[in-house]
């Protein structure tokens, strides 16, 4: 009970709103959207999304947030006040963000190198034939950005749930959504002529992001497309990383739940479909659809900064908020990486802030480390069971994002489903007097589809199905 009315909270509904949403809005949204949506049928991925967004992503966000308020305790702990044979799962809950946090302070180090090239004039270098893979495999500058960028991350943690978690995203969020929707605005108003005398503009990429193109569509195109969707629905929401829980922790008892997650919900979907129409227009209308197909760093460090450059003399400057933009988003999603680890060792281990913050930035200072070695002088490559091609840092990846977290997320569904039942989470919801929205539909996806889907998503992840 002590831990209870010591522990922080946040201010209002505003302040965890901002939060959940800040965790949510970061990386993936950015670079990993436009190129599915560009890849799989554009308005085809985008109503496919939508509707695993209001269900089955729904479904495990208002579970996270419900377990982390009911318990009032961080990851690591939280499912093992709920049930103790189940305290396994928070380790595991736990063990996403520990892993997930100091490679992304690497790419988190990649951002701010070249939102400094841009605010510096010298966003036209970023194109130059091998500046991105000289500079990722450089022995210094990726060291320094690295420790730049956790260092800002650490700064807003060490602080605290509201002075610093709190404070942090309710100045940072609106300036992203600004820039998020200049940018996308401006993306639309783009023509371009290149060398061979084909005209493209702006619009017309437009319409290949939301016109759905169902030609040739097969059922092993259309079950792609659904695998894609989900798989991306856990970076835009930050479920099974433990993040939720803990941000669920912070909420006051008195706060009405279900509104809080329909607003996270439009939140985030907004941004992620406003990053594709940020993205995919400007690099349809410079470098055609082949151009669209380009993903993760290569889309964001390599595709984007050719079309800045193409754009002549504004270039350097929307390169600038470009990167600005992205810059903000991945802070306010480190910040909430780092806060479900800070948050388990401090319930875990009764440590303060202080120290659990500290504990945590040396373990991703000295993994991090690792990372960008991986690009240098630990560079290897070896095969993943999905087919892809890895290095350290995509190992990471692999592991927390493709294997631990749809196994968290069918034990969430398991737990809350069949052990406690789903009563445990709608009576949370519920207790403030608010009504539970979509409530039969809750019960049904939280009992048999999600952990169908989610078994289905790890088995494709763990290369088991490419075998039928």
């Amino acid at each position: 009970m002590k831990n209870e009315k010591s522990r922080n909270s946040f201010s209002g509904s505003i302040g965890f709103v901002l939060a959940a949403a800040g965790s949510a809005v970061g990386l993936g949204n950015i670079w990993r959207f436009p190129h599915l949506a560009a890849k799989d049928g554009g308005g085809l991925y985008l109503v496919v999304y939508l509707i695993l967004a209001v269900t089955f992503g729904f479904t495990l966000l208002t579970t996270e947030v419900a377990i982390g308020r009911k318990t009032k305790q961080s990851p690591l702990t939280a499912y093992g006040s709920l049930k103790e044979r189940w305290r396994f799962l928070g380790v595991l809950a736990c063990l996403v963000p520990v892993i997930i946090l100091p490679y992304y302070t690497v790419i988190g180090g990649w951002v701010i190198k070249y939102f400094v090239a841009f605010l510096t004039g010298d966003g036209a270098k970023t194109v130059e034939d091998g500046y991105f893979t000289g500079f990722i495999s450089g022995n210094v500058q990726p060291f320094i950005y690295m420790f730049l960028f956790l260092f800002l991350v650490a700064f807003v943690v060490f602080r605290g749930v509201n002075k610093g978690i709190e404070s942090t995203s309710k100045v940072l969020m609106p300036i992203l959504l600004i820039l998020v929707v200049g940018i996308a605005i401006f993306s639309l108003t783009i023509s371009h002529t290149d060398d061979g005398g084909v005209a493209r503009t702006g619009l017309e990429g437009l319409k290949i992001y939301l016109i759905p193109d169902l030609s040739g569509l097969t059922l092993q195109g259309f079950f792609t497309v659904l695998v894609d969707a989900m798989g991306q629905l856990f970076f835009s929401l930050s479920v099974a990383m433990g993040i939720m829980v803990a941000y669920g922790s912070y909420v006051k008892d008195d706060a009405n739940l279900m509104k809080s997650i329909n607003q996270i919900e439009i939140f985030d979907t907004a941004v992620a479909f406003l990053a594709g129409v940020m993205i995919i227009p400007a690099v349809y209308a410079f470098m055609g659809r082949e151009g669209m197909e380009a993903a993760g760093p290569s889309l964001m460090f390599v595709s984007l900064p050719k079309v800045f450059a193409a754009m002549g003399g504004i270039g350097n400057a929307v390169g600038c908020l470009f990167f600005a933009m992205v810059l903000f988003a991945a802070l306010t999603s480190a910040v909430s990486i780092m806060e479900a680890v800070v948050s388990s060792f401090m319930d875990k281990f009764h440590m303060t802030r202080l120290k659990a913050a500290a504990v945590e930035t040396a373990i991703a200072l000295v993994v991090g480390i690792i990372v960008c070695l991986g690009y240098n002088k630990l560079y290897f490559e070896v095969s993943l069971p999905n087919g892809a091609t890895a290095q350290i840092l995509d190992i990471m990846d692999y592991l927390s994002n493709n294997c631990l977290m749809p196994i968290v997320a069918i034990g969430t569904c398991v737990l809350v489903g069949w052990v406690l039942g789903p009563d445990t989470v709608i009576g949370e919801v519920e207790k403030t007097g608010c009504k539970f929205g979509r409530k039969k539909l809750y019960i049904v996806m939280i009992r048999y589809i999600a952990p169908v889907l989610l078994l289905v998503l790890l088995l494709e992840s763990l290369g088991i199905l490419k075998a039928f």
